[in-house]
């Protein structure tokens, strides 16, 4: 995207991520005007507990409108875009107030009440409900509220509204309270409409969640004395499918591995042979998405680099001075259990072959390939969900910014990464629906067509990807050796 002005409508993006609000302010003919970026904090209070706070999200939200309101071609936006992380919940009043923080999608304290009311279903029944055995694990909005309910008894019984972070910034914005289908995704058939089949698994859950709208359809306007009052509001969608469009990702058979706190692996194909532990979409506009988020991207690297002291940039040049061999340490990055294909809540990270000769550099190479082998499992769920072969994957996101880490990753993939060149592709993502919802332009392909480029293509070293093969059986092997020891360490509740 270049930086230059000029007089064509012009669009605002935002992403509501799960570690900071960026956002971006652009027209079309892929021109950046100005943009926005803040980091707020997460809080592990208990053992399981990962919450943010919603007032962290809007007070970046309200600078970033400030910020682009003072921009001269502020009085051109005819649009904004709201993305944001899945999965994370606020349970408010009828004011949307929230009442308590919000559980972000790393929370696993609903891990034993997904675990009953997954069996109280079973996958037969999911799959005439959904379309597809999608898991309810402890991130599931139901498993959220059975949580709730049991924990803060009181907080469930003044909750009116459970929103997701855009959700919930859309409502503060416009006052409008509603979510999109894809976002509710394992509480949705094939039909885009709340299942009752799954609704009805927990009592008043049809009656807290939002109205469902088009992620393209407007959801309101902003609100009088506010930055940009009046502008409308696209309903939009998940980060996932942002980052997808923000990756120029919306052809059959397009593959991405879009990099954040989490990774996230996605395959366009409309063949719904469906596969264990990934998510299959119900189709949109022609579009059905086979995705496998994991839980762990950027956030393991976050993590060593804390426990390393150095920053996270640093662990880059680290692990380029430490070639990965037979003999390398392997990291199993499962800090917070872990989620497609697996979906192990109790699953627990581990370093595996080291020795006293291993130094900095040799661990920060095996959290790099440690969660580049957690994306080869969801790569190869994904491609025999939608039954087709990947060869190439459109990569970005914070944790593609490092060259030494994309050729590790296309080496433990065995596939190239065609990184794009804007890194905040959900806040592109959240912009290109943003453009397409207020007409301005035809459809989705349209919009990312002279939005978004390609600024490095990573190949697979033929000798490194046929050591990654051999590590990958290993890496695999860790994950059920240590079965046993996370039964004892983190037993079922």
């Amino acid at each position: 995207m270049s930086s230059s002005g000029g007089s064509a409508p012009a669009f605002i993006g935002i992403d509501v991520g799960t570690s900071s609000v960026k956002a971006i302010m652009g027209r079309e003919g892929g021109i950046l005007l100005e943009r926005y970026g803040a980091q707020y904090q997460t809080r592990r209070p208990a053992p399981g507990a990962v919450e943010q706070d919603p007032a962290d999200w809007m007070r970046h939200v309200d600078a970033a409108l400030a910020r682009f309101a003072a921009h001269p071609d502020a009085g051109e936006v005819v649009a904004i875009g709201v993305t944001s992380q899945v999965n994370t919940h606020v349970f408010c009043d009828a004011d949307f107030a929230p009442l308590h923080p919000a559980i972000t999608w790393q929370d696993t304290r609903p891990a034993a009440r997904a675990a009953r009311l997954d069996a109280a279903i079973g996958a037969a029944a999911k799959v005439a409900a959904l379309g597809a055995p999608i898991p309810i694990d402890a991130s599931h909005a139901l498993a959220r509220m059975a949580w709730m309910a049991e924990a803060h008894p009181e907080i469930w019984a003044a909750t009116r509204h459970v929103f997701l972070p855009k959700d919930y910034v859309i409502a503060r914005l416009s006052g409008q309270a509603v979510a999109d289908p894809i976002s509710a995704v394992g509480l949705v058939g094939t039909d885009l409409r709340y299942a009752p089949a799954i609704l009805e698994l927990f009592a008043r859950a049809g009656d807290v969640l939002p109205t469902l709208r088009d992620p393209l359809d407007l959801a309101g306007q902003i609100r009088p004395g506010q930055p940009f009052a009046g502008v409308p509001l696209a309903t939009g969608t998940m980060d996932a499918w942002a980052g997808m469009f923000g990756l120029g990702v919306a052809d059959e058979g397009a593959a991405m591995y879009l990099s954040g706190t989490s990774d996230v692996l996605g395959l366009i194909s409309a063949d719904r042979t469906g596969a264990d532990g990934i998510i299959t979409f119900p189709p949109w506009r022609g579009i059905t998405l086979h995705a496998g988020p994991t839980q762990s991207g950027g956030a393991s690297l976050a993590w060593a680099a804390r426990l390393l002291g150095r920053d996270v940039d640093e662990l880059g040049a680290l692990a380029a001075k430490a070639p990965i061999t037979r003999e390398s340490p392997l990291f199993l990055p499962h800090l917070e259990g872990e989620r497609a294909p697996l979906w192990d809540a109790r699953s627990r990270g581990a370093f595996a072959g080291m020795s006293s000769a291993n130094g900095a550099e040799d661990f920060a190479a095996a959290v790099m390939e440690g969660v580049a082998f957690s994306a080869r499992l969801a790569l190869e769920a994904i491609e025999r969900s939608g039954n087709r072969t990947v060869s190439v994957l459109r990569h970005g996101g914070g944790g593609a910014a490092s060259d030494t880490w994309c050729q590790i990753r296309a080496d433990a993939l065995g596939r190239r990464l065609d990184r794009v060149s804007v890194a905040d592709v959900g806040a592109m993502g959240a912009l290109v629906i943003a453009a397409t919802a207020a007409g301005t332009v035809a459809d989705l392909a349209v919009a990312t067509e002279g939005l978004v480029s390609v600024d490095r293509a990573f190949e697979p070293d033929p000798a490194r990807a046929a050591l990654a093969d051999t590590r990958f059986e290993a890496f695999k092997e860790l994950y059920q050796a240590l079965g046993p020891v996370n039964d004892v360490l983190h037993p079922p509740n």
